[in-house]
């Protein structure tokens, strides 16, 4: 139950004194390591009753609680609300004159509710807190089951679109986008990939085929492809949504769509590439309620974790975290951030773009079209009185100097690089020109990270792997001849796959005054991973070993990214 908003369900919890603080204290931290969200862990403990809760939440958003969940909705109610949109949203009319309407709302703290539905139901909207568990059934009741499918979808459009599609003007791409028929696709796409909790989904024209791809747990996975006369329409649906030119597919756009899926809102990033057989599309998801921007859910090892801790309330000094693209580095940063968010910190971000919005932090989203890149956005986040500051990635020379000089001003800045370890940020600091001493007198720490597939725990199961899998680990068998080994055997929870989720992998090097003397005398990089392991840092395979023998992931898996 509000997955999304644990923040703020904690702050109601307070507010309204349902717990006192040390029992809110613990389970806070406790359904972090159990999967629940805060409200589910409070309402399941059985010390707070589900509607004082819900009644809280009411009070707290000034909105009006319903505890008997009506059995049935009036059809000249229901009839104010669409099918789609009610789905769309997760609400049901519960009442509604000529200027109002009231809405039972699956997540009563969803802006878009109010935001949108005004509009386009010319209507003042009033919402009501309910049961969330009871919603579906309702939605259900009220409109009946959602009887489209992608399949149902195709062989409604039939041939409609297998026509010649050359040279066809911005009012064809426009009526083709907005043909319900399409509409449905895209929407129907688009929850599949929420449901499924893929971070991308991959629309690409070929010769003789419109594939559709799905980025779930690192790895792609393929959905029956449609008909390629498709490619078209879809591909103008999407355009419209993120405000791109309809009619330009000559060169790369650049977007975003905010919209309501199942219930919730997602920000999705577009990016648009011309290829030779039309324009291949990339959506990034963004769904702040799959992703937990808490430290102690990054699964990091109890001393990363409170290094890291330690770090960001230091008065200065740069933490950098490395990694490849999809790593988690942002994620990572994110996390560390909100340990120090508060009223007594100012905290300043450039990024490229804000992948994830957070209260009480001033994000700055970087534009190279007006000439805002890093750089001259760190310039000016000196003049705004920060006490930390996140950028989000050091790219040049100029902006690797003003970090330095911003942590040797007293501010601590958090960063990432991308380098293969964590030793060789410094090199690559060196590379773009930095002076060692500069690099020394400000680096802090630097973590390397991955993230590999976490085994399905519906699925689990424990095997013995083959003599050329254990060779490939490069340990000594007689340290790992009492270790369990795990794999996913697949179920319907995994998709078959056998992976749910992810897991990081973690290599952690403390800038001592041994490691700053060898950034003085420009030490290979080498030699600092050597020292860093003399003074005990963990190297990312040694850390994958942790998450293959805590059951966590396969050996395939730390063998592919470390």
């Amino acid at each position: 139950m509000f997955e999304d908003h644990n923040d703020t369900v904690y702050e109601i919890i307070k507010s309204a004194a349902l717990l006192d603080l040390v029992q809110l204290d613990e389970l806070n931290e406790s359904h972090l390591h159990t999967g629940k969200s805060l409200a589910d862990a409070v309402i399941d403990s059985g010390v707070v009753e589900r509607s004082a809760f819900l009644t809280a939440v009411a009070d707290f958003l000034g909105y009006a609680y319903q505890e008997a969940m009506p059995s049935s909705i009036s059809e000249d109610v229901a009839s104010v609300v669409k099918a789609s949109t009610a789905r769309m949203y997760a609400v049901v009319p519960f009442s509604a004159d000529e200027t109002s309407i009231s809405l039972l709302a699956k997540d009563p703290f969803n802006p878009s509710i109010i935001d949108d539905l005004t509009f386009s139901l010319n209507k003042d909207i009033q919402i009501v807190v309910c049961d969330p568990e009871l919603m579906d059934a309702l939605i259900v009741a009220t409109y009946g089951e959602e009887d489209s499918s992608i399949d149902d979808i195709l062989g409604d459009l039939g041939d409609r679109f297998a026509e010649a599609q050359d040279n066809l003007s911005d009012s064809d791409l426009t009526d083709m986008a907005n043909q319900t028929p399409i509409i449905r696709f895209v929407n129907l796409v688009l929850q599949q990939a929420i449901k499924d909790q893929a971070s991308d989904v991959h629309f690409e024209p070929f010769e003789d085929q419109f594939r559709i791809r799905y980025r779930i747990d690192g790895a792609l996975y393929e959905m029956a492809p449609p008909p390629k006369s498709l490619a078209i329409p879809v591909i103008s649906r999407i355009k419209v949504l993120s405000n791109m030119n309809i009619s330009e597919s000559r060169i790369p756009q650049d977007g975003r769509i905010k919209m309501t899926i199942a219930g919730r809102p997602v920000d999705l990033r577009v990016s648009t590439l011309p290829t030779q057989f039309g324009e291949s599309v990339v959506l990034r998801v963004l769904d702040k309620s799959v992703v937990n921007l808490d430290l102690e859910a990054l699964s990091l090892p109890d001393d990363i974790l409170q290094t890291i801790r330690d770090l960001v309330n230091r008065p200065n000094g740069i933490f950098i975290v490395t990694g490849p693209t999809g790593s988690g580095k942002t994620t990572t940063l994110y996390s560390a951030l909100r340990e120090v968010n508060s009223v007594e910190t100012k905290i300043l971000t450039a990024e490229d773009p804000v992948e994830y919005e957070i209260d009480g932090i001033m994000q700055v989203a970087v534009n190279h079209k007006v000439g805002l890149d890093f750089a001259r956005a760190l310039r000016a986040f000196l003049r705004q009185d920060p006490d930390k500051i996140m950028i989000g990635e050091i790219r040049d020379l100029e902006t690797a100097q003003i970090a330095v000089q911003a942590s040797l001003t007293g501010h601590v800045v958090l960063s990432t690089l991308h380098t293969n370890d964590a030793s060789g940020a410094v090199t690559r600091l060196i590379d773009m020109g930095l002076e060692p001493f500069l690099i020394s007198a400000s680096l802090e720490a630097i973590l390397a990270q991955r993230l590999v597939r976490r085994i399905c725990k519906k699925c689990r199961t424990a095997y013995e792997p083959g003599h050329d899998l254990i060779e490939m680990l490069d340990v000594d068998p007689l340290e790992i001849a009492e270790k369990d080994f795990f794999y996913g055997e697949g179920c319907p929870e995994c998709s078959d796959t056998g992976y749910r989720g992810r897991v990081g992998l973690f290599e952690m090097i403390i800038v001592s005054d041994a490691i700053r003397e060898l950034i003085n005398n420009r030490a290979p990089t080498l030699a600092i991973k050597q020292k860093a392991l003399e003074q005990g840092m963990r190297s990312l395979r040694d850390d994958g070993l942790r998450a293959i023998f805590d059951g966590n992931s396969t050996i395939e898996e730390v063998l592919k990214y470390t």
